[in-house]
């Protein structure tokens, strides 16, 4: 591409460093990566581990990548925005990854010639192992679609959403979700313990339980509902175990959890 850089990042949080590790870990030359980061003993962090471009502020930044990616909190993204715009040339794609703002938003702080794309990765994108889901308007072109799909792969898996409004559903299920997961683990890892396995032993067991049952979601093919009837025989422990959770309204808990969620970043989104 005709830019020396492929990416500014506007903040080097994890997220940020997730996915400057993945994009040189898949052949990104360290010099096509700036990262704008305040905070200096991170800044110098991301420097040293990474050979990156780093700069203080946007004021003393380069900025001559072909793509911005914005990795600040929603609440400071407005100021921020502001003081990109005066910057911002005609044809730059913007990448966000707040929950809960919306492209019309960030185009009125960034100036209707913005090419925005929204992006909500999770945090598995730490390994590498992460789920994004990834939406554009219709103005913005397939080159700039292709540049935001290759930089948010670069931490896992992405997947386009056609309609903006699905995002809140998506911040809901796969942003949110490892929290979902984390709880389940506390919650199976305790009633372990409470049946008498020492908390070591309990860790192991539940953690490779997930780890292997993710693994069967991820590469049988089959359903969830399938893999589950799998492993249920007839009036044994699996079914004793399942029906206690269907008394205890799991699915209904699940759901109400997940519209809870995605009612937050609508919230999020009319605050913004």
């Amino acid at each position: 591409m005709s830019p020396s850089r492929l990416v500014s990042f506007i903040g080097g949080g994890n997220m940020a460093r997730s996915l400057i590790a993945g994009l040189i870990h898949s052949g990104t030359a360290p010099a096509a990566i700036e990262v704008i980061e305040p905070q200096a003993t991170l800044r110098e962090s991301l420097h040293q581990q990474y050979g990156i471009t780093v700069a203080d502020s946007i004021a003393s930044a380069r900025l001559d990548a072909g793509s911005w990616l914005l990795a600040v909190k929603p609440q400071v993204m407005a100021s921020v925005c502001s003081e990109l715009a005066a910057r911002l040339a005609p044809g730059k794609l913007v990448i966000s990854i707040a929950a809960g703002i919306t492209t019309a938003r960030l185009q009125q702080w960034l100036g209707a010639h913005a090419l925005v794309v929204r992006a909500m990765p999770n945090t598995p994108a730490l390994l590498g192992a992460g789920m994004t889901g990834l939406y554009a308007d219709p103005s913005v072109p397939a080159a700039q679609r292709a540049l935001a799909q290759r930089i948010l792969q670069a931490a896992g898996q992405v997947r386009w959403i056609e309609h903006e409004t699905l995002m809140d559903a998506v911040t809901a299920v796969s942003g949110s979700g490892p929290a979902y997961v984390f709880a389940l683990a506390e919650a199976m890892e305790a009633a372990a313990v409470a049946q008498g396995l020492d908390a070591d032993s309990a860790h192991q067991l539940v953690v490779q339980t997930i780890i292997g049952a993710g693994r069967m979601l991820a590469e049988t093919g089959q359903s969830p509902g399938q893999l589950r009837q799998a492993v249920t025989s007839p009036n044994g422990t699996t079914q004793a175990a399942l029906e206690v959770l269907a008394e205890g309204g799991l699915g209904g808990l699940i759901a109400r959890a997940v519209e809870a969620a995605s009612e937050r970043g609508r919230q999020l989104a009319g605050a913004g």
